[in-house]
């Protein structure tokens, strides 16, 4: 088995080294393993290895010239990118190989080249969103008489080639996941690109004769990156890695042998949210659910909402729901998702419309039991799903709220959300007990009820109403911390109504009981002959 560019450190890439380790370890000792990468501390791997062996091999490289074209405080990076590309058209020969964080940024710079380069340069955009063929056209050389300007993802950093490449244009950004508490999801954050990837991204201008690297930063910023990029195990919401382990059979995924092992608290933090999203059971082993909810690549939140949505008849609506949560800024930056979901099924734009087709993938990957009724749920019913231990009540002024989980939030008072009594909330910032919610929706009573009732506990409590001298009863509705509805019960009677005396008296003390004076005297009277006597 051979795992090939592993200084990415992909979270599959290490768990898959992890399992090949225990299989070659418990059932094929003859199982060979080949770790290959341009760039990775090789010896630690050997070690993990079991002192395998180091082969490395220089292969064959040409001299890349180092320049730096620093990017204006502010700019936008597509367009100190399209100015870079059009300086380096003008100063340069061959073609040209630039490195974009994400589709976004490649779509803006194609279209501020459009009409602005010469028309022998042709424009190839080239990430992970494309269809093999518009990616084979992008890897493709040059035609003849034509240069060629390929506007790539990280996608392009390794394990291709592209022919007639001389010049790299870097923007030193790249697209990692990073695992955000505040929300529960893991999603695509902009960051700075290691010194190793830098290096790596400049290679290719060196792979088939001398070339040049030009660098959208200062040369000194090059010694304030990290060497490497940190591994994703570190940072990841690890809720993925243990449902796999689950579903091979791994109910402790720490006694499998990583590069760098998970953290016991993410691990932990994992294990408690598939034990409430029913995708685990107690002994760790996975369950039917969480079978259905491995096969979506979607966070497990999303997943199991999409799970249950497709089992209600919902499944493309929750598919929907689902992928406007994983994208940052589709449909707006509104709190309220039911808004940004309506600018979204709105929106024509490339980006909207891959979104869409990214759903409807998303939902012809489940599997419906029941269709769905002539009027579809709404964005409350379905979150419930995902975020059961973040439904918000009122409490006291507008705008300030009490979740499930026990935690307080707020919301800005002249927000339209402020007013309602009950919000499936989906992303909160700051302290856990004063955070701010960040997107939310309206949820009704009867939908809580409907979609949760089995999390929710009914609890009888009694007591003792001195005023009336009498006992109290009422149940009490609660989900976690919330106090979703309290009704009276006709009182007790009877040796019944004794015993609830009885024990409130113990617990309360006897000041509970509406005493006479007489009542009162007596007791003083044999307290002191208690203390007297004996």
């Amino acid at each position: 088995v051979i795992f090939d560019e592993f200084h990415e450190r992909s979270l599959d890439a290490d768990f898959g080294l992890a399992l090949a380790l225990d299989v070659k370890g418990a059932l094929r000792p003859d199982l060979r393993l080949l770790v290959m990468s341009a760039t990775l501390d090789g010896a630690r791997v050997a070690r993990l290895l079991g002192g395998a062996p180091v082969i490395e091999s220089l292969g064959r490289s040409f001299p890349v010239a180092i320049r730096h074209e620093e990017r204006a405080p502010g700019e936008p990076v597509e367009k100190a990118m399209a100015g870079a590309i059009r300086r380096a058209i003008a100063g340069e020969g061959g073609s040209i190989l630039a490195f974009l964080p994400g589709q976004r940024e490649i779509l803006r710079t194609a279209e501020m080249l459009t009409g602005a380069v010469p028309d022998h340069i042709d424009i190839a955009p080239l990430y992970g969103a494309l269809d093999g063929k518009a990616q084979d056209r992008a890897i493709a050389p040059a035609l003849p008489g034509k240069r060629k300007v390929v506007l790539a993802t990280s996608i392009a950093e390794t394990s291709i080639t592209i022919e007639g490449v001389r010049i790299v244009i870097d923007s030193g950004l790249a697209r990692q996941p990073r695992y955000e508490p505040s929300s529960g999801l893991t999603r695509l954050e902009t960051v700075r690109v290691s010194r190793a990837s830098a290096d790596q991204r400049a290679g290719r201008a060196g792979r088939t004769g001398p070339g040049v690297a030009i660098r959208l930063w200062r040369a000194e910023q090059t010694n304030a990156l990290l060497p490497f990029s940190p591994p994703e195990i570190a940072e990841a919401d690890l809720s993925g890695l243990v449902l796999d382990c689950a579903a091979f059979g791994v109910t402790e995924p720490s006694r499998l042998a990583f590069l760098d092992p998970p953290p016991a608290p993410a691990l932990a933090e994992a294990r408690r949210l598939l034990r409430a999203l029913d995708a685990i059971g107690a002994d760790g082993r996975i369950t039917e659910e969480g079978l259905a909810m491995r096969r979506l690549a979607v966070p497990a939140r999303l997943a199991h909402m999409v799970v249950e949505g497709a089992r209600k008849g919902y499944g493309d609506e929750a598919a929907e729901l689902a992928v406007l949560m994983t994208e940052r800024g589709l449909g707006g930056d509104a709190i309220d998702l039911e808004v940004r979901l309506s600018h979204f099924r709105r929106d024509r734009s490339p980006r909207a419309t891959a979104a869409r087709k990214l759903a409807a993938n998303l939902a012809r990957a489940t599997h419906k039991t029941q269709a769905g009724s002539d009027s579809p749920p709404s964005a409350g019913e379905l979150l419930l799903h995902a975020w059961p231990d973040r439904v918000a009540m009122a409490r006291g002024a507008p705008g300030r709220y009490v979740l499930a989980n026990g935690s307080g939030a707020v919301i800005d008072e002249t927000d339209a959300l402020a007013k309602e009594k009950f919000l499936v909330v989906a992303d909160l910032r700051g302290s856990a007990q004063n955070a701010r919610i960040a997107s939310a929706v309206r949820v009704g009573e009867g939908e809580i009820g409907q979609a949760l009732g089995d999390r929710i506990e009914r609890e009888t409590l009694s007591g003792f109403d001195a005023v009336k001298n009498a006992v109290r009863r009422r149940e009490i509705q609660r989900l976690g911390a919330l106090v979703l509805s309290e009704r009276p019960l006709p009182p007790p009677s009877g040796e019944e109504a004794d015993r609830v005396v009885i024990t409130l008296a113990r617990e309360r003390g006897l000041d509970l009981l509406p005493w006479s004076e007489a009542a009162l005297t007596l007791r003083q009277r044999l307290a002191w002959l208690h203390a007297t006597l004996g």
